[in-house]
């Protein structure tokens, strides 16, 4: 720790389809930091999965190439860092982790679990959380439990797929219809999506998504406006006010995420009072369904044809880009972003506190 400061392990990159993702969204929290708090480590994580370690940074990288840290000091010294409590040092590395690390083996509760083993506070959802968050099939099981309202979808991994594909596609012909939406399981930010108007496309479509991931997700077409609320908190988590995604894409996809111009964002959702009370209320009723703690984003249709609200995903790890939702939310409710980041790692240190208090061993 620094002599009146924090020490942020900003951790970034990661072995996954969203990896640039993450870059995007490591420079702007990078930037978005106050250095008068804080001291920084960044840590990146390369996309064959090897580890560099930074030394402290006393203001942030002024451009995004840095980010890879060519001279950084590699895998052994990175883990050595994120390890250092167990050392028994007077002194440790890192005082909190910060992951911003989208997809496989970032948001799926694989870092976070790394971070436990660790005993290192980290920042956002826990292992279970970010595990049933990350995993579709899961999430929506759990979304059922609590009666939140759905699309109709279908859900089977690759070994299914491989043993009756024949009878998988009828019953997706028969239960969704077309157009429907293909989705690998478990990525993030829309990578490995199609839409899928016959036969021939969503046998293609579902190939295409099965290069991403082993388990599929298979949704009907919703005519329906895209609202979306953050969620801050741990175990009394607050609501964002709702926004609007207006796509120029057939749905919203990578490039109108991650690409400006590409989509209009609408802050707050031109929604009723009673719409947008009842969009928070959902959010937060999903938040605690996947168990959540620090952030998500809850994820909405508002169906055109009768106005009902359908959640479609939670995001545990929403993207800090300059042109992501999560933060402009809470900058409409009343929260600017270091005030965001703050909260964040309080909330983290928070959690972790809560969970030293524990009882590890019997006692009797």
């Amino acid at each position: 720790m620094g002599q009146d400061k924090l020490t942020v392990g900003l951790v970034y990159g990661g072995k996954s389809g969203e990896h640039e993702v993450s870059l995007s969204t490591a420079f702007a929290v990078m930037n978005a930091f106050d250095f008068d708090k804080y001291e920084i480590i960044p840590f990146y994580i390369t996309k064959q999965g090897t580890w560099r370690i930074g030394g402290k940074l006393a203001t942030p990288f002024s451009d995004a190439s840095e980010l890879k840290l060519e001279d950084g000091e590699g895998t052994q010294a990175a883990l050595n860092a994120v390890f250092s409590r167990l050392y028994g040092n007077e002194e440790t590395a890192v005082d909190i982790m910060f992951p911003l690390l989208h997809g496989t083996f970032g948001e799926d509760g694989t870092i976070q679990g790394l971070f436990e083993m660790a005993d290192v506070p980290y920042v956002g959802t826990g292992v279970l959380a970010s595990a049933a968050g990350m995993d579709k099939g899961v999430m929506k099981k759990l979304f059922a439990q609590v009666d939140l309202p759905q699309c109709k979808y279908c859900y089977f991994n690759r070994s299914q797929w491989e043993r009756s594909s024949h009878e998988l596609l009828q019953r997706m012909e028969d239960e969704l219809g077309y157009p429907c939406f293909v989705k690998p399981a478990n990525l993030g930010s829309s990578v490995g999506i199609s839409k899928a108007r016959d036969a021939e496309e969503l046998r293609s479509s579902i190939e295409t998504a099965l290069r991403f991931d082993n388990k599929i997700i298979v949704e009907e077409f919703v005519d329906a406006r895209e609202v979306e609320v953050s969620v801050l908190g741990n175990d009394e988590p607050m609501a964002s006010v709702p926004g609007e995604i207006v796509s120029s894409s057939e749905y919203y996809d990578y490039a109108a995420k991650y690409t400006d111009g590409q989509s209009e964002m609408l802050i707050p959702a031109p929604v009723e009072p009673d719409t947008a009370d009842q969009l928070r209320e959902l959010a937060i009723t999903a938040f605690k369904a996947i168990e959540g703690n620090g952030i998500t984003r809850a994820d909405f249709f508002i169906r055109r044809s009768d106005s009902a609200i359908l959640i479609n995903e939670v995001n545990t790890m929403p993207g800090f880009t300059p042109y992501s939702m999560y933060p402009l939310l809470w900058r409409e409710t009343g929260v600017s972003y270091r005030e965001l980041l703050d909260r964040m790692i309080d909330l983290g240190i928070e959690r972790h506190n809560r969970k030293q208090a524990l009882v590890y061993e019997n006692e009797a």
